[in-house]
């Protein structure tokens, strides 16, 4: 088992970056929880909005779901504060947990360019296999990500081709991506053969979802759909949102944190109603909008102070692991 570095760690050395001190964090938790409680998340599966309003939530004239506070609250405390990411074998697990660093790979990339003939072209399935080839080998890398797509496939199945191509050329942990629910219910199926069967599954996930709302505040059907299955085959779900300043979420960098948080904590509302209990990954890959030019900044200087308040955020107060994108 893998026990990473600690980041902001209290120790004599070492670096943090703690832009946000505790009552702003809060002010933030506070905003987003109004901004659930009154303006509410256009929830568009039908499943999921029951499930929701099960626990408390109700639907208003708009058709947005809207989410009392202390539903917020309980789901915060009904996740996990850490997991074991499970890997092919004991050795390849990693832990998830509070201040604990991992690495991955990020994705999912379009274009490569190809480093025997130097070609700018499309990924393809034999990429994928050689990129997990590559993490495979990497100490640094402790944990796989979907990497590329690939193009010569067939689309609507191209996230079961991406898997196979990776889970036979990868010993760790998987973070995958999907589009449909019907590719979720393979993929359940795909790692309980690398499991060992479905009660050995649920002992080592060697599986996360990957999921993704819509912002401004909206969870789309499949994704709903897709962290249920997650969480009902006890797989962790990964939400992750890319809210920009400008683009999809306020102009202030406030703003965007409050509606960036308020998207996840929403989601994750709806794991832990479909389980008590359920993994969960606070993601973000929150970036920076030029609105002159229409050009997204992944590697400003904004984009780091926004991922280092959201990792705030779910480190601080919500005890959550994270994932952060990095430009």
């Amino acid at each position: 088992m893998i026990r990473k570095m600690n980041a902001g760690f209290q120790t004599a050395g070492g670096l943090s970056l703690n832009l946000l001190s505790d009552d702003e964090l809060y002010q933030i938790h506070l905003a987003s929880l109004e901004l659930l409680n009154n303006r509410g998340i256009f929830v568009e599966e039908k499943k999921a909005v029951d499930i929701l309003c099960d626990y408390g939530c109700w639907v208003d004239a708009d058709k947005c779901v809207r989410f009392p506070s202390s539903l917020v609250e309980d789901c915060i405390n009904w996740a996990p504060s850490n997991f074991v990411a499970c890997g092919r074998n004991p050795e390849d697990d990693t832990v998830y947990e509070n201040k604990r660093v991992n690495f991955t790979n990020f994705g999912e990339g379009i274009v490569t360019i190809d480093p025997f003939t130097q070609e700018r072209r499309s990924t393809t399935k034999k990429d994928a296999m050689n990129i997990a080839l590559a993490c495979d080998a990497m100490q640094s890398t402790t944990v796989y990500q979907r990497a590329v797509l690939s193009h010569d496939v067939p689309q609507k199945v191209s996230a079961l081709h991406n898997a196979e191509a990776s889970l036979l050329n990868c010993r760790k942990h998987h973070h995958i991506g999907m589009g449909s629910s019907f590719e979720a219910e393979k993929l359940v199926d795909m790692a309980a053969v690398v499991a060992g069967g479905k009660e050995k599954l649920r002992e080592r996930p060697v599986m996360t979802f990957n999921n993704c709302p819509i912002s401004p505040l909206r969870i789309p059907a499949e994704t709903c759909k897709i962290m249920m299955i997650a969480a009902e085959n006890y797989l962790a779900n990964m939400c992750l949102a890319m809210v920009q300043p400008g683009a999809t979420g306020p102009a202030t960098m406030a703003g965007c944190l409050a509606q960036h948080n308020a998207e996840i904590l929403a989601m994750n509302c709806l794991v832990q109603s479909t389980r008590k209990g359920s993994a969960f990954i606070y993601g973000s890959s929150a970036c920076t909008f030029d609105m002159k030019t229409g050009v997204v900044g992944v590697g400003t200087p904004e984009a780091a102070i926004l991922n280092a308040g959201l990792g705030l955020l779910s480190q601080k107060l919500y005890k959550m692991p994270c994932f952060l994108g990095g430009g």
